[in-house]
């Protein structure tokens, strides 16, 4: 097999397997959460705190799996945490009270930390080294269609069998599909002889304990913690803030629909036209389009409802690659995983509390809760602006 169509392969066997952990893991609540609080005897919001709390943990252990891949290589790590997906539904699916829906959600949890896009990344960044910008674009592209797939099945296998069966099922997926996916990645990094990763490690990059290091990954990690914050709002939400500004219900549905084709439209130009141009270029743009959107909803109103939202859709399908390259150019090859880790930790946090947050905003607010999300946008793309390159500014040096 040729590199290029090995590279090929390996793009669509992660891309598989991620749009699987991600349907099984991060989408699952919104179908399950009302059955399994009706059996269970919890209230809804208990179940979405389950969700939270595994969020939590996947923040908290994040930066540990990162270092696993950066040790091991994606294979063996990716291809262990399906069976952890696969344990963590079979739990939920036995859960008889709130202790086993904890329990299963913590589970998934720690899947979670090792099997969603940081892990993917750091992956193909153990692979492909400073090439891996393409194939971080290519597995979001196919695992931005995880809701489409995933909620669909996941009603119509609760609403056939039940709830307890839609996580056996899945866990099933884990260990059919994912396992086997996962299991057939590259033991060994396929783009280039080890000593040419070595070369690319050694490419002098501030380091996380110097002073510009350290003022990078900050702004990083402030980035990622207020663009994961307003997806997950957006997310949980948006249906309902369109219609606080006077959307109707079935118009703001059709709106709210937007954003899925506006990611993966979004992924598409930067697989295409942008691929040529500097993460952090393109990352800026993406982190202005979420705020451009609302300015122009709340100045014009219910006509500029899908401007606002197809803008945000593409802007966080960018900003998703951006999470997977930016610290790439910024920081090189060396330790990516564990530094992905890292930098994803006030993200993880900010998306386990969003959902709550941004729901207060609208009960107090009202439609002026976007002010503040547009705000949030205004902070991260403050942030991408005085975030440079230091391999560029090595080169004007020379």
């Amino acid at each position: 097999m040729s590199r290029t169509s090995s590279r090929t392969a390996t793009i669509v066997q992660l891309g598989i397997a991620q749009t699987l952990a991600w349907a099984s893991s991060y989408y699952l609540p919104a179908i399950l959460a009302v059955p399994m609080a009706r059996e269970l005897g919890v209230s809804t919001p208990t179940v979405f705190a389950a969700f939270s709390a595994a969020l939590v943990v996947s923040a908290l252990l994040g930066p540990v799996a990162g270092k696993a891949i950066d040790r091991h290589g994606g294979r063996p790590v990716l291809a262990a945490n399906s069976l952890v997906f696969a344990a963590g539904l079979a739990v939920l699916a036995l859960a008889q009270g709130p202790v086993g829906l904890i329990a299963g959600w913590v589970i998934l949890g720690v899947a979670m930390a090792a099997g969603l896009y940081e892990a993917g990344f750091a992956a193909l960044v153990h692979l492909y080294g400073k090439d891996a910008r393409g194939a971080i674009t290519g597995i979001t592209l196919f695992a931005g269609f995880a809701s489409t797939v995933g909620w669909p099945l996941s009603a119509w296998l609760e609403l056939e069998w039940g709830w307890r069966a839609t996580c056996l099922a899945w866990a099933a997926l884990h260990l059919l599909l994912g396992l086997p996916l996962n299991w057939r990645l590259p033991a060994s990094p396929a783009a280039a002889p080890p000593e040419a990763h070595a070369a690319e490690a050694a490419v002098p990059t501030p380091p996380a304990t110097s002073h510009s290091g350290t003022r990078t990954a900050v702004l990083l990690a402030l980035v990622f913690a207020v663009t994961w914050f307003i997806s997950t709002a957006m997310a949980s939400h948006l249906p309902r803030l369109l219609q606080a500004h006077g959307v109707p219900l079935a118009t703001a549905l059709v709106f709210a629909g937007l954003v899925g084709p506006a990611q993966v439209a979004g992924r598409l130009l930067e697989y295409g036209l942008l691929r040529n141009i500097h993460p952090l270029v393109s990352a800026r743009v993406a982190g202005s389009l979420h705020t451009l959107g609302a300015a122009a909803f709340l100045f014009f109103g219910v006509p500029a409802g899908a401007v606002f939202t197809v803008l945000h859709g593409a802007g966080n399908g960018v900003l998703t690659i951006a999470k997977g390259t930016l610290p790439l150019v910024l920081f090189g090859v060396r330790d990516y995983g564990a530094r992905q880790g890292l930098l994803m930790v006030p993200a993880r946090f900010a998306q386990a509390t969003a959902p709550w947050l941004f729901g207060l905003a609208i009960d107090r607010f009202g439609a002026g809760a976007l002010w503040f999300s547009a705000a949030l946008g205004l902070l991260a793309f403050a942030a991408l602006m005085l975030l440079h390159d230091p391999s560029a500014a090595a080169r004007r040096r020379d």
